[in-house]
């Protein structure tokens, strides 16, 4: 898949409707498939998978251990909350009310693309955690990235 690129500023309606951005929207593959939208493991946002890239995550937990209990809580927690949703004819997206809490959007918010995913932030939380001062970014971009071979 082709990384997803940019960063989206929207406005979400009291039902929690919000119009996709059109340069977002042909970004992302066979919206006819569908997307799951979901909790974010790591974050106050939630994360919106196309279907393929959430297909591949499934077939990657269904290999783990069920009788495991760390396995158990694991899938649970990361399967909470988990929607399968559309973007409907007129562009638009419904985010439900339970993840709209989890991730305490109000009327602003951010689409934020991660690679083949995208992240759904309010915008205010998604400028505090950039303008967080929680680590170095340099540092950690070192940390991540010095192993990489760029010979490619």
């Amino acid at each position: 898949m082709t990384p997803i690129i940019g960063t989206y500023e929207c406005k979400i309606d009291a039902k929690g409707r919000v119009l996709v951005p059109a340069s977002l929207k042909k970004q992302m593959p066979a919206i006819s498939d569908g997307f799951v939208l979901k909790r974010s493991v790591f974050e106050p946002c939630l994360e919106l998978w196309p279907m393929t890239e959430w297909n591949k995550m499934m077939a990657k937990i269904n290999k783990l251990n069920p009788f495991d209990k760390k396995v158990d809580a694991f899938i649970r927690r990361f399967m909470a909350g988990v929607k399968i949703v559309d973007i409907d004819d007129a562009g638009r997206l419904l985010i439900s009310k339970d993840l709209m809490g989890f991730a305490q959007m109000t009327k602003e918010i951010v689409f934020s693309s991660k690679v083949n995913i995208v992240e759904v932030w309010d915008k205010a939380r998604y400028e505090a955690t950039l303008e967080s001062d929680d680590f170095d970014f340099g540092e950690l971009a070192q940390e991540v990235m010095s192993n990489i071979s760029f010979d490619e």
